[in-house]
Formats: C-alpha cells, sequence, structure tokens
C-alpha cells in the first residue's frame, strides 16, 4: 500500500508540473539553480577563508598567537647579571641619579644596570643574547655576508652560536643576518645624498637566509646626507615584520656637509629619539614584540645628548661598541664611550680580520668579563 501511495503522489506532481505555464516553470528553475549556486559558493570561499587564515597564521604567527608573559623577575635578574650585580630585585636600587643604581650588599654607586621602562611582553634582550654576521652581499669588503658564500657563512655562524651557548649557557643565543640596507658611498649618486639602497631582492635574501637558521634580521642604515627621516620610512614593509630589527650607523651621518668616510659623522639624541618612536608606532600598529634598535659607536662625539635618549616599551636600544684594534684598545674605548653613558643595552663588534691584524680577537670569555656584559654581538 506504501508503494502504491508514492506512485500517487509523484503522479499528482507530475499533474500539477504539466499544468504549470512556461513561465512559471522557468521561475522555478531558477530558484533551483539560485540556492544550487549559493551552496557552491558558501563552499568554496569558506574553504578559500579557511586557507588564508592558516596562511596568514603561518607567515605572522604573533597576530594569531598570543605573546609570552612577560617575567619581570627574571628580567631584573638578568639585568643585574650583566652588571656583575647579584643582589635583590632591580626596583629596589636606587642611586644618585635616574639612570644609576647602587648595590644594596655594598652601597657602591654604579651606572649599570639602567632604569628604563619594563618592555612588552615578547623582549628578546636580556632574556637571550643575539650573536650577528654584518656585511652587505654586494661587497666582499664590508664583512663576513658578501666575504662567504651563503651556505659556508651560514655554517661559520652557526658554529659562533655554539661557542656562545657553551660560554654562558644561561642565556639562550639567537643568531641575526645584519644586512646593510642604506650604504654610505662617496658618489653623490642621483639624489645627492651619498648612499645606495638595496634592492628588495637582497633584503629578501637576508630573510631567506635568516629562516634557515631560525634568526633574526638587522637592517643596517648608513644616511649619508640623508636623515633617518626620509630612509626609515622606506623600510617600513620589512621593519612590520616581526623578525626584523633596525640598526644605525653615526659614523656616516654627515650633518656638517662632509662626504662620508672623509670624518666620523654623528648622531644626536633627537635622531635616536626618532628612530625609537618609529619603530615603536609600527610595534602597535602590528601588535608585534618590541623592536631591537642598534646604534653604532666608537667615539663620544658618534652620540650626543645621551642622557636625552627616551627608552620604550616597544624598543630595546643597544648602544654597539664598533670599532677595531687591540685587545687593549677596545677594553679601553669601551670603558671610555660605552660604559659611561648608559642607555638601556650594550653590545661589541668583533673584526674577525682587522682584530686579528693586532693581537687577536677577543673571545667569549673575555667578553663575557666586560662590564656590563655586552648582550649583542656582532661580527665582521
Amino acid at each position: 500500500m506504501e508503494g502504491k501511495g508514492r506512485i500517487n503522489k509523484l503522479c499528482m506532481l507530475k499533474k500539477m508540473w504539466s499544468t504549470c505555464s512556461r513561465s512559471s516553470r522557468f521561475w522555478c528553475w531558477t530558484g533551483v539553480g539560485v540556492i544550487v549556486l549559493a551552496f557552491v559558493y558558501l563552499f568554496f570561499f569558506a574553504n578559500i577563508f579557511q586557507t588564508e587564515y592558516r596562511s596568514l597564521a603561518a607567515d605572522a604567527p604573533e597576530k594569531f598567537i598570543p605573546l609570552p608573559v612577560f617575567n619581570r623577575a627574571d628580567y631584573d635578574a638578568r639585568l643585574l647579571a650583566l652588571a656583575h650585580l647579584g643582589v635583590g630585585p632591580l626596583s629596589e636600587l636606587s642611586g644618585p641619579t635616574p639612570k644609576s643604581a647602587t648595590s644594596t650588599a655594598t652601597s657602591t654607586p654604579t651606572l649599570w644596570p639602567v632604569k628604563t621602562a619594563y618592555p612588552d611582553a615578547g623582549a628578546i634582550l636580556p632574556f637571550k643574547r643575539i650573536v650577528a654576521y654584518y656585511g652587505n652581499f654586494y661587497s666582499k669588503g664590508m664583512g663576513v655576508l658578501g666575504e662567504y658564500p651563503s651556505d659556508q657563512m651560514l655554517d661559520m655562524l652557526r658554529n659562533e652560536v655554539k661557542v656562545w651557548s657553551a660560554a654562558d649557557p644561561t642565556t639562550p643565543v639567537v643568531p641575526a643576518i645584519q644586512e646593510i640596507a642604506v650604504v654610505a658611498q662617496a658618489s653623490a649618486g642621483r639624489e645627492g645624498k651619498y648612499i645606495l639602497r638595496m634592492p628588495d631582492e637582497q633584503i629578501d635574501h637576508a630573510l631567506e637566509l635568516a629562516h634557515k637558521i631560525n634568526g633574526i634580521v638587522i637592517l643596517d642604515v648608513q644616511v649619508g646626507k640623508s636623515t633617518l627621516e626620509h630612509e626609515l620610512p622606506m623600510l617600513d614593509k620589512y621593519l612590520a615584520m616581526p623578525e626584523v630589527h633596525l640598526a644605525i650607523d653615526p659614523e656616516f651621518s654627515m650633518k656638517f656637509g662632509d662626504k662620508p668616510g672623509t670624518v666620523i659623522g654623528t648622531f644626536d639624541a633627537t635622531d635616536i629619539n626618532y628612530a625609537v618612536q618609529h619603530l615603536a608606532t609600527i610595534v602597535k600598529e602590528n601588535k608585534l614584540a618590541p623592536k631591537i634598535l642598534v646604534v653604532h659607536r666608537f667615539t663620544q662625539a658618534m652620540v650626543t645628548n645621551y642622557e636625552k635618549i627616551q627608552t620604550s616599551p616597544e624598543v630595546q636600544i643597544v648602544m654597539d661598541m664598533d670599532g677595531f684594534g687591540s685587545k687593549a684598545k677596545k677594553f679601553n674605548t669601551y670603558k671610555r664611550v660605552i660604559y659611561p653613558e648608559p642607555v638601556q643595552f650594550t653590545g661589541i663588534k668583533l673584526f674577525y680580520k682587522n682584530d686579528n691584524n693586532a693581537d687577536g680577537i677577543l673571545s667569549p670569555a673575555e667578553v663575557l668579563k666586560m662590564l656590563p656584559t655586552p648582550i649583542y654581538i656582532q661580527y665582521q
């Protein structure tokens, strides 16, 4: 009986369909087609959205994965260790100036560690030490990046990372590719700024190499007769990437009209503060972990009004002792230029050739004894 009922229903539907006008049939089929297309559309674009989301999450995980919780106690302890102080929390230290501290054990004034704003979550320093390879892929004479084939250079960097990890097991090491993205030069160029900007393919190559070693990229800028205000915005698409940081070189900042290489240039605190604020804006807009700003220095006049440099939770400043010579000369320059003018963190550049032409390159053990201990190591 059930079968006969179904047949009767089908017959009724067929009869109703046959009595419909052509116009009604057309709109009926059109409605069915629209419904089918709607399902296909939703299914197709839902898959695309999921694929794009996964791709974005893979390319920029910081936008989808919460940053780690900031460990203030560990931060304080590491700053004290860099300053060769093994006493209570940094918050308990006090001193004669806003940027000095006093050991609660000896009451002896010391300039380090520096009291600055705590960084936002995800900060690299001082939880990790950066070991960077410096240079330009176009030049064999500007550093190791261009001096050796990429695979050989990466193997050398991996070895240095192992050496530093063994020398200080308490501080993990982050490898860095430090590419000179804006190079000061002797010729004026079309703009009369005495610089050469690297094409995107060179910076992309630096990123590719850094990814191979789970490292970061530091873009080095030599402004020549240009300015940071003019040059930095041109690098924004790279600085907005979580693994890209910045270095600026006062030596090649020709504020007084000289050609690069004829005199040692200079940056004022206002220049450095601009770089800090520019990076801070990028960090906020892109919800990134703090950026690192490296400032090269080997004379007093290369950085003026250091006490007016403003630190920020979004940017970690490293004053890098950039000078070659004998071990005694490097120790003396560090003590004379870096130690007495504290900003936040310190670094040192080691020259494979120029330092070895004196009495050998400083070993990790020797660098770790410096006060304060450099948290950023650069090889040229």
